[in-house]
């Protein structure tokens, strides 16, 4: 059997499926990449981290294969020497969009080509290209036979496997949430671009930006998916240096293959555009409110199509928390997004049968496995540049706010700057009143180091070998804080606050951030216990 990968995007949905038949003695499965997509770049060194060798088109041409399967159109895919199952890349066929080669039928008249509905996409010199056209709900099949008639005998509504392992995957919200760094209380805002004109990363960046930075720290979780295309088209090193102001604000950036599929299932709120990611946020049953989107880029008549037509929009010149928070899925948009499978959570059998009827093989006799998606395994480190304010409620008592420092704009008149050793900024360095040290190590001698190094900090904050977190002031004061972790980093802010009030350091601590309470117990270091 043959894989044939397209870019980066059409694999990550290729290997949803192929479990269904590779695990099969009697089955081996070869990979080839056509080489045709303008987004290659990734490709190979993505196959290569699954440990897959592929082998080069011109081989693949020259082999005689018993199927081959490919998740995406494009290429020459009429010179495969095998039966063809084509399956979508995304949520269905929704986007208008050319072939990429030269071998394909005009466009006439006034009407678009759908990919991977049209005769552009679908057929070459008049004749089939796929044995089977592998769709996700009717509605694909009933635009199917208005698009091109000759591909309906070979038409198999099977449903969705990606939408189907986010359902495998909705009993492990729990633990997705938590791998996400979102905490009891949070919220987490998952925002989706998919890539080219009229994607939200091209006609609202600064909204990932914006959310981050309007949005309290403690309350608020942002989770940013960008498209593959988007990623290798311009290279993940570039896309980095767009994205790292977000990413030290703490914006949970994505891997390009695999985390956005967790992230969903985990969201409460989905921000996007007309890619498939913001539709499966809202078959998944989250609100969606999108922040760009492209009527023209996609057909109007399919699932996407209508649900663009219908969805809310994030009004940018408007406050945006109260947006997030009043946004709700209704019963209509609910209805338009059950349009991602005709099958739901049947997709596994029904690919399986198919498959083996093109293999000329008895099926298993086994129910084939739907395999959750995987917990998205990326970086939660504290946001480097904070902004802090302290509401004390009683001396022993303290509500805490933080949000991330806005660098482009002068600081808001009350609360104090915290900034983690990780700044790679000299002069908010210089202008911070608290430096945190979040590793844990020699506190003591770090803290006087650092006060030194530093004439116009106020204190000092790190985590002993033990554990507990030590504060120390510009007056001398040592403070040693016993308590949870996530806690560690406002205890120094704490300090602040008291000093401020002048009343005198208590010896336990309560502290809300955002919906949790942490406690602490605070013992003050002499010269003699230092």
């Amino acid at each position: 059997m043959l894989g044939v990968v397209h870019n980066v995007t059409s694999a990550t949905r290729l290997f949803d499926v192929l479990p269904l038949v590779a695990t099969d003695p009697r089955i081996q499965v070869l990979f080839t990449c056509t080489g045709s997509s303008a987004f290659t770049p990734g490709t190979a060194e993505h196959l290569a981290d699954l440990g897959v060798q592929a082998i080069d088109w011109a081989q693949a041409e020259r082999t005689p294969f018993d199927l081959a399967i490919a998740s995406s159109y494009g290429g020459p895919l009429e010179r495969l020497n095998a039966p063809l199952a084509v399956l979508p890349h995304g949520m269905g066929y929704n986007k208008y969009l050319k072939p990429e080669t030269g071998n394909r039928k005009p466009e006439t008249g006034n009407r678009k080509p759908v990919f991977g509905l049209s005769p552009e996409w679908l057929t070459h010199d008049g004749r089939l290209i796929p044995s089977s056209v592998i769709l996700s709900h009717t509605e694909q099949l009933d635009r199917l036979r208005l698009s091109c008639p000759q591909a309906v005998p070979a038409a198999v509504v099977a449903g969705d496997p990606c939408f189907d392992r986010m359902l495998a995957g909705v009993p492990l919200r729990a633990t997705y949430r938590a791998a996400l760094g979102v905490r009891s209380g949070q919220r987490l805002v998952v925002v989706s671009s998919t890539w080219g004109p009229g994607s939200l990363y091209d006609r609202a960046a600064d909204v990932v930006r914006r959310l981050r930075l309007e949005l309290p720290l403690d309350e608020y979780r942002i989770a940013l998916a960008l498209h593959p295309n988007t990623w290798f088209g311009h290279s993940p090193w570039q896309v980095g240096m767009w994205l790292d102001e977000c990413a030290r604000a703490g914006v949970v950036v994505l891997p390009p293959e695999e985390g956005w599929r967790a992230a969903l299932v985990a969201a409460d709120v989905v921000v996007g555009d007309h890619g498939s990611v913001t539709f499966y946020g809202a078959a998944l049953g989250r609100p969606v409110l999108l922040a760009a989107a492209a009527p023209d880029a996609v057909d109007p008549a399919s699932a996407v199509g209508r649900f663009i037509d219908k969805a809310d929009h994030l009004a940018l010149d408007r406050p945006l928390r109260d947006q997030l928070d009043a946004a709700r899925m209704s019963d209509e948009l609910a209805g338009i997004a059950a349009l991602v499978s005709s099958v739901p959570g049947r997709a596994a059998p029904l690919l399986r049968t198919e498959f083996y009827r093109r293999l000329r093989l008895d099926e298993p006799p086994e129910e084939p496995e739907v395999r959750t998606v995987p917990v998205a395994r990326v970086p939660t480190a504290p946001v480097v540049h904070q902004w802090v304010t302290v509401e004390l409620d009683a001396p022993d008592r303290a509500r805490v706010v933080r949000f991330p420092v806005d660098l482009r704009r002068a600081s808001p008149p009350d609360g104090h700057l915290v900034v983690g050793v990780d700044t790679p900024s000299a002069v908010v360095l210089e202008s911070a009143e608290i430096v945190v040290q979040d590793h844990a190590g020699d506190a003591r001698r770090w803290i006087a180091a650092t006060l030194d190094a530093l004439p116009g900090l106020g204190s000092a904050s790190m985590p002993d070998e033990t554990g507990r977190w030590l504060v120390g002031t510009r007056d001398g004061a040592l403070l040693a804080f016993t308590g949870p972790s996530p806690a560690g980093r406002v205890w120094a802010s704490v300090v602040h606050a008291w000093q401020l009030a002048a009343v005198a350091f208590p010896a336990r601590v309560t502290v809300t951030l955002g919906g949790e309470e942490f406690t602490a117990e605070v013992r003050q270091l002499t010269a003699a216990n230092r």
